[in-house]
């Protein structure tokens, strides 16, 4: 993470590449998340998707 105390330092590549690789994975484990509870609703709902009237 950047360091407030340091602003006028330019950022190393391995710090990029390692924000870079954080970030992609929190962004694939949301993803994931989201399929979970879409595919966690849809199986509850089931066939009483038809049911509702």
């Amino acid at each position: 993470m950047s360091d407030p105390a340091r602003p006028d330092q330019p950022e190393s590549g391995a710090e990029a590449k390692a924000r870079r690789g954080r970030n992609i994975a929190l962004a694939l484990g949301l993803v994931l998340f989201v399929i979970l509870i879409f595919v966690v609703t849809i199986v509850r709902l089931g066939g009483n998707v038809g049911n509702r009237f």
